[in-house]
């Protein structure tokens, strides 16, 4: 089996991306060959540099569009709302089969779900779903600020509800001279989610070469 990891996060707009990408640029950096994948995108009626776009650019990839998110739509919607606008529904085997096929000439994959590990992808199936069926390691994605404790504590009790492996948390936008409130957050994070907390500092996405390393 590939080595990877799956990237969630406490919720919508926390840094999973930048996390994914972050992971993805410190593995090709190393020598490996990485494959980026991602469920669903949706948003891309918004005219910004999409998900699997910044998650190919990062790793150096040259999978397509299709080999990276086989479901891709235009409203900002779940995933499951938007395969619906767009009539039709998201097959759980579609993501499954092309998750694998991403690994066959790869070292390493990153994958990165949709929202959080709750959010549906098919009236049935769910983020989750997905994770525990490909089996990789979970990195969940948190913000540094006040309420992160109680969401991210959530998300690993939902994980570990499913048989998950969490690997790690990462904080980011994590500040240059961290809050007391910021501070407690990651240590308390550590101690009652009895996981390692990394962190990330903002960093400029279009600079790969100055994004700092994100072993997990």
């Amino acid at each position: 089996m590939t080595d990877g990891v799956f990237v969630t996060g406490t919720g919508t707009e926390v840094g999973k991306t930048v996390v994914a990408a972050a992971i993805a640029r410190t593995l090709a950096a190393e020598g490996k060959r990485v494959a980026v994948f991602k469920p669903a995108v949706t948003g891309l009626d918004e005219g910004v540099e999409t998900d699997h776009a910044l998650l190919r650019r990062a790793s150096g990839s040259d999978q397509s569009d299709g080999q990276i998110a086989p479901y891709r739509y235009g409203p900002p919607a779940s995933p499951h709302l938007a395969a619906e606008l767009a009539g039709e529904e998201i097959n759980p085997e579609r993501l499954r089969q092309t998750a694998q096929a991403a690994t066959e000439n790869a070292d390493a994959i990153v994958c990165e779900g949709v929202g959080g590990l709750l959010v549906p992808l098919s009236p049935t199936y769910l983020v989750r779903d997905l994770a525990a069926d490909l089996g990789y390691p979970l990195v969940v994605v948190a913000g540094p600020g006040l309420g992160t404790i109680n969401h991210t504590l959530l998300t690993l009790e939902a994980a570990r509800a499913a048989g998950l492996e969490v690997a790690a948390v990462v904080i980011t936008p994590w500040p240059e001279e961290p809050t007391e409130i910021e501070t407690s957050n990651r240590e308390t994070i550590a101690a009652h989610g009895n996981v390692p907390v990394l962190t990330l500092p903002p960093i400029d996405l279009t600079e790969p070469d100055g994004w700092p390393d994100l072993q997990i």
